[in-house]
């Protein structure tokens, strides 16, 4: 590998914690990892809706729409242990370029099926099912691949940077995909999310071999994941604070994306939601901003900590739904929520061995995507039993458990950063 180049970085060069924000884009493979990260969260956010309008414009039924954006739920999840195993076992560019290429191909074709007058419901939900497939296997891969493109020095930056972008790319696809199937077709939209998973593909073609990780082809799939499993129960913080997190996702999927419409319509009406939900969005990205001035010895115990204010918005919600209130609790959340994520990235890619990294961040992932659907399912019953406002202060109740057991981890409280440390 060479050294000091900025098209190949040397991942073993000494370089300075407290470089600055735009450090990374000295390598030429971060630039390009960062141009796929935004295409593939612009992909995350985009995709469900173009579909769901897709499957509107069929004269499909609620049940089929359901059905449609389930699948492709279902299928992340399901293959996202997949992605995590593949990725520890072949080369993480190969696997991310075959992703972006596999999502983009079932997405055109359910553009073309729009456009050529022979699209049906199950056509998009086996095509729906397929890209969600394609965008699991390939989440812990391109999570992983960070470390690889810059030197240990710049992980902090790498990590902030990046997520500063995959923040703006998933507020701009939002937003991009209520226009276009607004404005032009539903087809239309899917076809500009196929250019962003190609964009994806592309960007990872460029990207060159920077991993320092073997390919490990001949290993067997379930000794991978009993490995990955290992190493996942081995570190007390590590499975700590992703079964809090679970919880936490829980109740906010519930709390917010269920029980926040419903105070909304009651009291200060959807625009002053839409807005709250872009506070959310603005306190991530000043979060993000944060976390380069930020920098406290056990940043990870400290921005678990700090996650309490996820509790915030559910209160305001519970009590008194007013909305300057609103909008100061969900900024407040969303920079605890990008300082937590930006710490969490940087402490596995710190302490866990590269060439296991893959399947940490997809029993991660899993952790986290598992509980979503429940907690959303749970929400709407149990606030028709006991009322919204009780509902709200369980969910509430529950971060704040879920927060404090995670505090009791001495392993959790003790981390701190060791960047280029041996991680065995």
């Amino acid at each position: 590998m060479a050294t000091g180049s900025p098209n190949s970085p040397d991942l073993t060069h000494d370089v300075s914690d407290s470089a600055g924000l735009l450090a990374p884009f000295r390598y030429r493979p971060f630039r390009r990892l960062v141009a796929a990260r935004c295409a593939s969260s612009f992909d995350k956010t985009m995709a469900p809706v173009v579909l769901a309008f897709a499957v509107l414009d069929l004269n499909g039924s609620p049940l089929d729409l359901g059905l449609v954006i389930g699948a492709r739920s279902l299928a992340l999840v399901a293959f996202v242990m997949v992605g995590g195993v593949v990725a520890d076992r072949l080369p993480r560019m190969l696997v991310l370029q075959g992703s972006g290429v596999g999502a983009g191909a079932a997405l055109a074709l359910a553009a073309a099926s729009m456009y050529g007058g022979f699209a049906s419901v199950s056509l998009l939900l086996w095509l729906s099912l397929i890209s969600g497939a394609f965008a699991g296997i390939s989440l812990p891969a391109i999570m992983a691949l960070t470390p690889e493109t810059v030197p240990g020095g710049l992980i902090r930056q790498a990590n902030t940077a990046s997520r500063l972008g995959a923040n703006a790319a998933l507020l701009i696809g939002a937003s991009s995909a209520g226009i276009v199937v607004a404005t032009l077709s539903s087809a239309t939209g899917i076809v500009l999310d196929a250019a962003m998973c190609a964009l994806m593909a592309i960007s990872f073609t460029g990207l060159g071999q920077t991993s320092a990780v073997p390919a490990r082809a001949g290993a067997h799939p379930i000794r991978d994941l009993r490995e990955g499993w290992q190493e996942f129960t081995g570190r007390q913080w590590l499975w700590v604070v992703t079964v809090a997190f679970a919880l936490v996702n829980a109740a906010a999927a519930g709390g917010l994306q269920v029980l926040g419409p419903v105070v909304a319509d009651d009291s200060f009406g959807r625009s002053v939601w839409g807005f709250a939900l872009a506070a959310q969005t603005g306190g991530m990205l000043f979060g993000g901003l944060t976390a380069m001035y930020w920098k406290p010895a056990r940043a990870l115990g400290a921005t678990v900590a700090l996650s309490i204010l996820e509790t915030c918005p559910l209160l305001v919600l519970a009590f008194h739904p007013q909305p300057v209130l609103l909008m100061l609790a969900m900024t407040a959340a969303g920079i605890a929520m990008e300082l937590f994520g930006i710490a969490w990235d940087v402490s596995l890619q710190d302490n866990v061995p590269a060439d296991r990294l893959a399947r940490i961040y997809a029993y991660d992932a899993l952790g986290s995507y598992v509980t979503i659907p429940i907690g959303q399912a749970i929400a709407g019953p149990l606030a028709g039993r006991v009322g919204t406002d009780v509902t709200l202060l369980l969910c509430a109740g529950l971060v704040v458990v879920a927060i404090a057991g995670a505090l009791c981890s001495r392993s959790l409280r003790e981390l701190t950063r060791n960047p280029g440390h041996d991680k065995r």
